[in-house]
């Protein structure tokens, strides 16, 4: 699955440019709009877009997050492998602590993020960001 090239318009990625559409299947964003887009009501500060792996989903399902059981109450469709979420940014860097963050795509990851994660950090999980 590539980075969709929509852009969410005076949203800025953590890099500076416009923030794009992070996954449109499944929905994603705290307001289930496909971006990791900042929301004044998102206390958990869903602005890393990531790709699932294994070990992130395992590492979430053990700190109290299951990811992968669908939870339509919540527009939530379960995650696997390979699936892009907006993530909470804490949890993230809990992971990557442990040696277990989820592949990050910058594009689509909001800069809102970088007050809870290192930049340098988020480029050493990086995607290709051109694909």
């Amino acid at each position: 699955m590539g980075v969709l090239n929509i852009v969410k318009k005076g949203q800025k990625n953590v890099l500076g440019g416009e923030l794009k559409i992070c996954s449109v299947d499944p929905m994603s964003g705290f307001t289930r709009t496909g971006s990791c887009d900042g929301h004044e009501a998102d206390a958990g500060c869903h602005a890393i877009c990531a790709q699932m792996t294994e070990e992130f989903l395992l590492f979430s399902q053990r700190a109290g997050n299951d990811l992968t059981t669908p939870r339509p109450e919540y527009g939530f469709p379960g995650l696997k492998v390979g699936d892009r979420w907006c993530v909470c940014a804490e949890r993230w860097e809990e992971a990557r602590l442990a040696g277990k963050a989820a592949l990050v795509v910058l594009e689509s990851t909001h800069e809102s993020a970088l007050e809870y994660v290192e930049l340098g950090d988020l480029r050493k999980h990086a995607l290709d960001v051109a694909g």
